[in-house]
């Protein structure tokens, strides 16, 4: 019984591609006593002898004629089972996503389906936060990629995943749904679901309302959007929400869109962050979930 050395194969095989021990040495960044070395060592191991000396010539023997074949073969596994475990080294086991909660609320549920197809062996760790403790998590290498506000931080890769427009909803049956039109002044004396995250959209959304006489009727006023959009679907008042949070509602027909001039344009923006170069393959992907959801129609 004996173990068949791959490198003394590999020699072998280049030997009888490059022509010579010499070019064999130099494809093999070698010298050429240490590839005779090996060609030695095989013969050895085989029992035979694999090329024959015909003056200063060297030429391959019948025994290493029928043996060529196989050796090609299996220096051809080896570097495809190397290459394999090299591959699997560079995807991770786990990729570490960052997200702002309505990210983690609206977007990571129909994202991971989409990523278990394509990459079927990994497992995901998912971290919700700010903006800024997000994007803090990826320049430490603490997260793969996130999920933030619109940001452009001149050290990470940035790129648009989603534009969510910011509309008013109204519950099943409000009176809105019967006008044609509606103003501002209307909107205000409504009882109003507020919800707001703090950035510059929603103070958009309140200078809607700064030249009226009289303050909007904000009854509730909160940062969560579940909690929202709860609240407008049991009609505890209206409110202006992102898109995204409340497809299925709008889906059902259980809530409604309405279009005011004053709020045109006011949307909410996230972007998928990565440090350069790194976790390209994941990010390619969200990148590309991004454009899909973008053409669904909610």
């Amino acid at each position: 019984m004996f173990i068949l050395n791959i490198e003394n194969i590999e020699a072998f095989v280049y030997v009888i591609h490059f022509g010579g021990f010499n070019k064999a040495a130099e494809a093999l960044f070698l010298s050429q006593p240490s590839v005779t070395a090996r060609i030695k060592s095989l013969e050895q191991e085989l029992n035979c002898k694999l090329f024959e000396r015909i003056g200063k010539q060297v030429q391959i023997s019948e025994d290493g004629k029928r043996f060529l074949p196989y050796a090609q073969q299996l220096l051809l596994v080896y570097k495809m089972g190397k290459l394999q475990i090299q591959h699997k080294k560079t995807m991770p086991n786990e990729y570490r996503i960052g997200c702002t909660v309505s990210a983690a609320n609206y977007v990571i549920p129909d994202l991971l389906p989409y990523l278990g197809d394509k990459f079927p062996s990994a497992s995901y760790k998912l971290v919700t936060g700010t903006t800024d403790d997000l994007i803090a998590k990826v320049l430490n290498k603490e997260v793969d990629i996130a999920f933030v506000r619109k940001s452009h931080h001149p050290s990470l890769h940035s790129v648009k995943f989603y534009v969510d427009p910011i509309l008013l909803y109204v519950y099943r049956d409000h009176p809105f749904l019967t006008q044609e039109r509606i103003t501002v002044e209307e909107v205000a004396q409504q009882p109003l679901v507020f919800f707001e995250c703090g950035s510059l959209d929603w103070l958009r959304i309140h200078r809607v309302f700064e030249s009226l006489e009289q303050p909007p009727n904000i009854r509730i006023q909160t940062d969560n959007s579940e909690m929202a959009r709860k609240l407008i679907c049991r009609k505890s008042g209206i409110g202006f929400m992102p898109g995204l949070s409340v497809r299925q509602e709008v889906a059902g027909g259980v809530l409604h869109p309405l279009q005011l001039p004053e709020t045109e344009g006011i949307a909410l923006q996230t972007n998928v962050v990565s440090l350069p170069g790194e976790h390209s393959e994941l990010f390619d992907a969200v990148a590309q979930f991004g454009k899909i959801i973008g053409t669904l129609d909610y």
